[in-house]
């Protein structure tokens, strides 16, 4: 029995997005998989073992690491997949080789992502998605296959989500626009159910919750698990290039994409999600950065400025 290690620790949607590709591959028999990410990360890994880090508590530096390696009895393993490919994950690669364990790093493509943002690049070509690039990582270690990726749309399913906030200000869809899409959606007939993170966010959407019929928000107030549950049971959640793109993705639940400064084609799509579901414009300056931190060199953030009938329709498809 071959016991493999895949090391993700951040952030949530990339770790999500790993859990719906361990979810769509097939395992030999003689191969057992543990997850190692932090332990929040958990409820994301249903049916597969999990070994959680506090990387804010004891686990900080060289120390840290050792100590965590302690703690999950790196010995056990005979290969790792280090699918973070960080500082502190290739720490672990080094100690992990030290003790003679196979390690496979994934390649990020950092460079490739550069260039693809760069404002001289006329020529920008998609790269290769990343839960691809989890796959060829993975299928390296692995004589299993891949089943393929498919959205799973239940008839039972009913209901829309709403989760109109993201890391940075360069994936952020206008929250007047927003808020018309909510007012619209809540006169469906379906329930709307609203997604947030922080304290000034849920407070946002409770107001939100307060002035349309139909709409409940929901943010800060459910644990992950719960959490996964009930997108779970959507129909379609609207998100923007987030984390809760790919916590839809994991449940299998379709998403209406809205992209700014990023662009499905740097490989950050949900696993399953189609790209007509995302809804983008069509502008020379996009993508300007891979992960939405850059300020907008217009000072507008013209890539944002989508109609909110738009969104309305590709729901209602």
């Amino acid at each position: 029995m071959k016991h493999i290690l895949v090391i993700r620790f951040s952030a949530l949607g990339d770790v999500a997005m790993l859990a719906a590709v361990l979810k769509g591959i097939s395992v030999p028999e003689n191969v057992t998989i543990s997850v190692l990410s932090r332990k929040q990360m958990a409820p994301l890994f249903e049916g597969v073992r999990f070994f959680g880090a506090d990387l804010k508590g004891c686990h900080k530096g060289v120390k840290g690491l050792n100590r965590l390696l302690h703690d999950i009895d790196y010995k056990q393993f005979d290969a790792v997949i280090d699918c973070h490919n960080v500082l502190r994950s290739r720490y672990l690669d080094f100690r992990f080789r030290m003790a003679g364990k196979e390690v496979t790093i994934m390649p990020k493509a950092r460079l490739a992502k550069w260039w693809l943002t760069c404002r001289w690049n006329k020529h920008k070509k998609a790269l290769t998605p990343m839960p691809e690039r989890y796959k060829q990582t993975i299928l390296q270690r692995l004589s299993g296959h891949v089943i393929p990726d498919e959205v799973i749309r239940q008839q039972e399913k009913k209901n829309i989500g709403v989760a109109p906030f993201a890391a940075h200000r360069g994936k952020i869809y206008p929250l007047d626009k927003m808020e018309q899409v909510v007012a619209a959606l809540s006169k469906t007939g379906e329930k709307i159910y609203l997604f947030g993170g922080g304290k000034e966010e849920a407070s946002i959407l409770e107001n939100w919750a307060a002035k349309y019929p139909n709409t409940e928000c929901v943010a800060g107030k459910m644990s992950l698990s719960d959490e996964l549950e009930l997108i779970r049971s959507l129909q379609v959640m609207i998100t923007m290039d987030s984390g809760n793109m790919h916590l839809a993705s994991l449940v299998g639940t379709r998403v209406v994409s809205i992209w700014g400064a990023t662009h499905p084609m740097a490989g950050f799509l949900g696993v399953g999600q189609k790209e007509e579901d995302c809804i983008q414009r069509d502008l020379p300056c996009r993508p300007c950065s891979i992960y939405g931190k850059k300020k907008c060199r217009f000072a507008d953030y013209r890539c944002l400025d989508i109609d909110p009938q738009t969104i309305i329709e590709r729901v209602g498809r």
